[in-house]
């Protein structure tokens, strides 16, 4: 029987279960590949954020373990007291010279990257411009700092430039902070015009490029050098748990910037440094984007071919500049009852509700990955066609 002073979470779930809202866990029992085992069957992967299929590379396989072997498998310390590996130290320097910038620190994740870097750099008297549809460690890095947080239309640099001219004159400083890939809607912040702005106003900037490193770029290498903007952005957060196959994140940037985050950026300072596997493994993987596009290549190729056929067949993918693929459906039980239907036919594609997206903008998310052959790109539109016309989403 559940206690009278927990019985409001017994409705709320109920309320979530009512609206369609329940998130429902899949197990997975293998690697993220092309194909995977979820719940038991064997099915195509369009769900995960493997996108260069690095996640099984033997190469991040072999690094992990050799780092077993040689460190142990937890370093048992904060990177400021005793858990700073020669490896840790290997992994920033190669990433800073792989991203083109002076510097970099290697933190526990991607979200953890947003913690490490907003609040450091602004306090109570400062203010944050921050975009409409921003990643929640963003907006949590934003909350943690006290400073005024002023969001601005998405993608909107004139917008930007109106409300910081209204704003920025109140307090001591400014920070713009955006995403560089929007991860639910595939789009790209138009960071040219963004850095205009900023540097119109003496602004410090920041872009997260969560989904920009490993796809953007000349080789991956993300949104700045996308624009050609090398050491102009002060701060690039970064994670190594998308295109790069593993986990953690990376701040990147003027090494003026990343020196004091050392010093106060209080995930590096108060949680515990990195395992040497998962550092070996990352660092592989920034070894295997610098010596080839291949990877890259691929996975443009797979999207455009993805991408053509969803909208051939009648589709709404949105606005996506990038290998995210938003099937829009609109209604929440409308796009779980898709993604369930898929999931019976052998495609692994979740439904994306509020509040992970706007209510009245369901939809089901396919990341595309190098690792998907031509043969399992046509597999998987065939099944989309079969399941969008057996629900009237496409005739």
């Amino acid at each position: 029987m559940v206690e009278a002073k927990l019985s409001w979470i017994t409705e709320e779930i109920q309320a979530l279960e009512e609206s369609g809202l329940m998130i429902n866990l899949r197990v997975i029992d293998s690697p993220p590949g092309a194909w995977m085992t979820v719940d038991g069957n064997e099915v195509l992967n369009l769900c995960t954020n493997n996108y260069l299929g690095l996640a099984g590379d033997p190469r991040l396989k072999q690094a992990a373990q050799a780092a077993v072997e040689a460190y142990g498998v937890g370093p048992t310390a904060v990177r400021s007291i005793a858990g700073t590996l020669s490896l840790h130290i290997e992994l920033e320097k190669t990433v800073a010279a792989f991203k083109g910038v002076e510097d970099a620190l290697y933190v526990q994740a991607g979200f953890v990257a947003n913690q490490a870097a907003i609040p450091p750099l602004v306090g109570r008297e400062d203010v944050i411009f921050s975009d409409q549809l921003n990643h929640a460690s963003i907006i949590d890095g934003a909350r943690l700092s006290r400073a005024k947080i002023v969001v601005y239309a998405h993608t909107d640099a004139a917008d930007l430039e109106a409300k910081v001219k209204e704003f920025l004159p109140q307090y001591r400083r400014g920070l713009i902070v955006t995403d560089g890939v929007f991860s639910m809607d595939g789009d790209i912040a138009p960071l040219d015009e963004i850095y205009a702005v900023a540097e119109a106003y003496g602004l410090m900037t920041m872009v997260d490029d969560a989904h920009g490193e490993g796809v953007l770029g000349k080789g991956g290498r993300g949104i700045v050098d996308h624009f050609g903007l090398h050491g102009k952005f002060d701060v690039e957060i970064g994670t190594f748990s998308k295109a790069f196959g593993v986990v953690g994140g990376v701040v990147a940037g003027k090494k003026l910037i990343v020196d004091y985050l050392r010093q106060k950026a209080r995930p590096f300072l108060f949680s515990n440094a990195v395992t040497a596997a998962d550092t070996a493994a990352c660092l592989a993987a920034v070894k295997v984007l610098s010596e080839s596009t291949d990877l890259v290549d691929r996975l443009w190729e797979n999207t455009e071919t993805f991408k053509s056929g969803m909208q051939a067949l009648g589709f709404d993918v949105g606005q996506s500049a990038t290998p995210i693929t938003p099937v829009m459906l609109g209604d929440v039980k409308l796009a779980k009852t898709f993604s369930r239907r898929l999931f019976d036919e052998g495609v692994f594609a979740m439904a994306l509700g509020f509040p992970t997206v706007p209510k009245g903008e369901a939809r089901i998310r396919v990341m595309v990955s190098a690792a998907l052959s031509n043969d399992d790109l046509t597999f998987g539109l065939e099944k989309f066609a079969r399941i969008g016309k057996e629900l009237n989403v496409i005739s």
